[in-house]
């Protein structure tokens, strides 16, 4: 698994770019519909998803263990998917969309980081940006009626701080690969 990861260090990199970008939308566009909202998630979900996929397909030869960035991939990919067909859907929709998602990828990146602990160097920041979605997740549960601006800035601070905890992996990760 330590091969892979390495070998797709920038994977992280990415993923943590487009958290932060999405992050920053929308603290300073907080004026925004929640139906752009939405948008704006969807989007990131499904290129998180995307790039999660690309991944475990290009490290399923190397490690047992690849599945878990596929099942979290295809989750993103759906996710994604569903909110992009019906951007109108009510806040409390929206926010069961955000906080099942945001819990179930916490949980697999938790699941990633404790099998990859004896493999590769920053595995912590893995396992930070798996707590910082389930407590996305659970925050969005246990208070779905917040205003909208509240739920915007909610989201854009995880989106930031798990696009940091990604960008800090993937050099971590880089810094610790194997020399060719």
């Amino acid at each position: 698994m330590h091969g892979l990861i390495s070998r797709y260090w920038w994977v992280f990199l990415v993923r943590g770019l487009a958290a932060i970008v999405f992050g920053l939308l929308a603290f300073f566009q907080p004026g925004i519909t929640l139906e752009t909202l939405v948008l704006f998630f969807g989007a990131y979900a499904l290129v998180d998803g995307i790039f999660s996929i690309i991944a475990a397909f290009g490290g399923r030869e190397h490690t047992e263990h690849w599945f878990l960035l596929l099942l979290e991939g295809l989750l993103g990919v759906a996710v994604g998917i569903m909110t992009w067909r019906s951007p109108g859907i009510t806040t409390i929709a929206l926010l069961l969309y955000i906080a099942a998602w945001a819990l179930v990828t916490g949980v697999l990146e938790i699941v990633a980081a404790v099998r990859l602990r004896k493999e590769i160097e920053g595995e912590g920041w893995m396992a930070l940006s798996g707590v910082l979605s389930i407590l996305l997740g659970l925050f969005l549960m246990w208070a779905p009626g917040a205003g909208a601006l509240g739920l915007v800035w909610a989201i854009g601070g995880y989106a930031i701080a798990f696009g940091i905890a990604l960008i800090l992996l993937g050099f971590g990760v880089r810094k610790s690969a194997p020399v060719a």
